[in-house]
């Protein structure tokens, strides 16, 4: 299982900044020896192509162009557009003489094609007609302004279908994040040439992308060689080997789940459930004693003990093999009694939900814990706050575990997962039906039972996390409102055996 999990990682798909996808594209043109111009071709030609998958009945096209490669990218889309009969509207942003190099070929060779380059921005867009943003690429680092800003916000108020080129204009390449004031254009559909960008699966670059298309423009795939990703797109989970025969409950770990104070026992019970439906050998539950006797109703596999102090958590600690802190933990006395007592023990932890505030008011490194902190959380642990979490959720992510060592993810759209060292895993695995109580609880008792069952912490985070999203697509297969954190149980179970 292990091997597994971590050959699993080792699939994991290459994530680009945008300094390093540049790079890359220097290395094409000046290495392998592809012009500038055969590339840019390529990417229009592979923007046309998914167009016309795309939207078949398209009556028109509207091009947007501003300067540079992206907007060279754009008057290629025009040139086919019209060589297919396809009616175009361009409309330049940045006056076409000032383009250089390749976008300036590019243009001059829309102009051969009939193409009329319009200065400014129409009044109004044709109804029928496809939007294409070829304005600002990956190359931005600042926010939007002047006739850019208002022809995004023209795009994105018009409720036309858009295609944007590379990425959507707006958004950071690198963070996934608009940079100002959440102006970037909302694309239907991208197209994003020669590598895939780190940004385009996290932050909120789910709210602007659309369905996302990679176009590698045929640069051989040993010049991604030449750099090295720091992040990289985790895929499907894969499938597990089959427990041998002649297993008991001993072989498969015991996972100890510490919270549940009063008015939160829920929160403790629905991680140890997590975890016996991932496959932990045994689980058990210290709680406050007022509702030991009632948490596992329902589920008696559950061993639930009430514990009021350290020295009575000792004995449970002796027999676990890893252990679970946070859910419904709170931040009484009692809370920060058991969370000291964890903290002196070896044993690997998954520190979650009010374990995470604690740590924050007293910060200290471990390697052998996992850290599950949502960016509200990361912001408390490293004395900022959610929102500069979110505006690079990747700085952050390195920030935490340069801080706090171990294991740390990063929750959200886009979750990250890093350890001590190498890239970041990303998690597009899930949907907004998650956004509701419980599903962090989940998550801790997943991660906790692949540990329990001999993982690897960095491979049972990444796993879980994964595991975690996709069982709670299949369940909101009936639909995301209304899904609960217990809706996970039966679909963790059928992927985990898959």
């Amino acid at each position: 299982m292990q091997s597994t999990l971590s050959a699993y990682l080792n699939s994991a798909l290459p994530l680009y900044r945008a300094d390093e996808v540049r790079a890359l594209d220097r290395h094409a043109i000046e290495t392998l020896g592809i012009p500038g111009l055969v590339l840019m071709q390529r990417a229009g030609a592979a923007v046309f192509d998914v167009l016309r998958r795309q939207w078949s009945d398209a009556a028109s096209i509207t091009v947007l162009c501003g300067a540079g490669n992206n907007a060279g990218d754009g008057y290629v889309v025009g040139t086919l557009a019209l060589a297919a009969g396809l009616p175009v509207s361009l409309y330049a942003l940045t006056a076409p003489d000032r383009l250089k190099g390749d976008a300036q070929s590019a243009y001059r060779q829309f102009l051969a094609a009939g193409g009329v380059a319009t200065p400014g921005l129409p009044d109004r867009f044709a109804p029928d007609s496809v939007l294409v943003d070829a304005l600002l690429g990956t190359g931005l680092d600042r926010p939007v302004q002047g006739v850019y800003a208002e022809a995004i916000a023209a795009v994105n108020a018009c409720g036309n279908p858009v295609l944007a080129l590379d990425i959507p204009s707006g958004l950071c390449a690198d963070s996934g994040m608009p940079l100002g004031d959440r102006l970037a254009v909302r694309a239907s559909c991208t197209v994003t040439f020669i590598a895939l960008k780190q940004g385009l699966y996290t932050g909120l670059a789910a709210d602007y992308c659309g369905a996302l298309h990679l176009a590698d423009l045929a640069v051989p795939m040993d010049a991604a060689t030449v750099i090295g990703p720091q992040a990289t797109l985790l895929g499907e989970f894969p499938r597990l080997p089959k427990r041998a025969r002649c297993v008991h409950k001993g072989h498969h770990g015991h996972v100890l789940v510490i919270g549940g104070d009063s008015g939160y026992s829920g929160a403790a019970r629905m991680a140890a459930e997590a975890a016996a439906r991932c496959g932990a050998g045994l689980v058990s539950i210290a709680t406050r004693a007022a509702h030991a006797d009632v948490i596992n109703l329902g589920r008696p596999e559950l061993m639930v003990h009430g514990v009021e102090s350290a020295d009575a958590l000792q004995g449970l600690l002796e027999k676990a093999g890893v252990v679970v802190i946070g859910p419904g933990l709170g931040q009484s006395d009692w809370a920060k009694t058991l969370f000291a007592a964890v903290l002196a023990s070896a044993l690997p932890l998954v520190v979650d939900a009010d374990a995470l505030n604690l740590l924050a008011a007293a910060p200290r490194r471990r390697d052998n814990w996992v850290l599950t902190p949502h960016p509200g959380e990361a912001g408390r642990l490293l004395g900022t706050g959610s929102a500069a979490v979110q505006q690079n959720r990747y700085a952050a992510l390195d920030e935490l575990r340069a801080r706090y060592g171990g294991v740390v993810v990063l929750k959200g759209p886009g979750s990250l997962i890093g350890g001590a060292h190498g890239p970041a895993y990303v998690c597009t695995a899930g949907n907004p039906g998650m956004a509701g109580g419980g599903m962090g609880d989940v998550l801790a008792g997943i991660i906790a039972a692949l540990i329990a069952q001999g993982v690897a912490p960095l491979e049972a985070a990444a796993g879980g996390a994964v595991l975690h999203g996709t069982a709670a697509d299949v369940a909101a297969e009936r639909g995301e409102r209304g899904l609960l954190a217990g809706d996970l149980f039966n679909p963790l179970r059928e992927l985990i055996n898959r």
